[in-house]
């Protein structure tokens, strides 16, 4: 009995071990990023989806960032947003910051992935940039369409018209703002708080509409 009491207590202490160290692990992995212009083949797939004749920025004024990001899991990943190259290292500093700060983000693709579809593209919680599309909602050219905006975590940090309501049903218990849940943005937040520091603004402060994913140069 005390033989299996102990073999019990060694086993539950090297559980402990593989935890702790498996988390030391993961705090360790350093931030990754790397700035490219777009290749070829990149260009080709982004051309007559998100990208199309007729856009405000040529392809060759925009860059891919690969950057690692930290998951709901708790573990690192490599993602990728298509951005202005005026702002490239402005972006990349930013998700240093939020990497380091364990900030979750739960899927970083390009909108390509997604047919350019913005829909799908939240649908699928996916955190993007570029995307050659107008504004919600007007006929003027969105940020998006120039690389000079991001939405961050969508499902958690949704667009709520003035009225109250979402496009998406996965949003819904995000309408609550005051319950403060992992991936979200909120003034004095971490995500807030990491883009302003590069001057950007949120929507999240929009009077009306609130778009609480859209964080852009100009606030818009």
């Amino acid at each position: 009995m005390y033989r299996l009491f102990r073999l019990a207590l060694l086993s539950t202490a090297l559980a402990a071990t593989i935890v702790s160290s498996a988390s030391s692990a993961r705090a360790t992995v350093p931030f990754q990023s790397k700035i490219s212009p777009l290749a070829p083949e990149l260009r080709m797939q982004m051309t007559g989806v998100s990208w199309h004749r007729g856009c405000p920025v040529p392809l060759s004024d925009l860059r891919l960032l690969t950057l690692s990001y930290r998951g709901f899991d708790h573990r690192s990943h490599a993602g990728q947003l298509v951005v202005n190259k005026n702002v490239a290292t402005q972006v990349v500093t930013v998700f240093r910051k939020l990497f380091q700060a364990g900030f979750p983000i739960r899927r970083m693709q390009l909108v390509d992935t997604y047919g350019g579809s913005d829909f799908r593209s939240i649908e699928a919680d996916n955190t993007s940039s570029f995307n050659c599309r107008q504004a919600t909602g007007s006929s003027a050219w969105s940020n998006h369409a120039y690389g000079l905006a991001i939405d961050i975590n969508p499902i958690e940090n949704p667009y709520v018209t003035a009225s109250g309501s979402v496009a998406h049903r996965a949003s819904r218990p995000y309408l609550n703002r005051s319950q403060i849940r992992r991936g979200m943005a909120y003034p004095g937040g971490v995500l807030v708080n990491t883009f302003r520091s590069i001057g950007w603004g949120w929507g999240g402060y929009w009077s009306g509409d609130r778009d609480y994913q859209h964080f852009s140069v100009n606030g818009r």
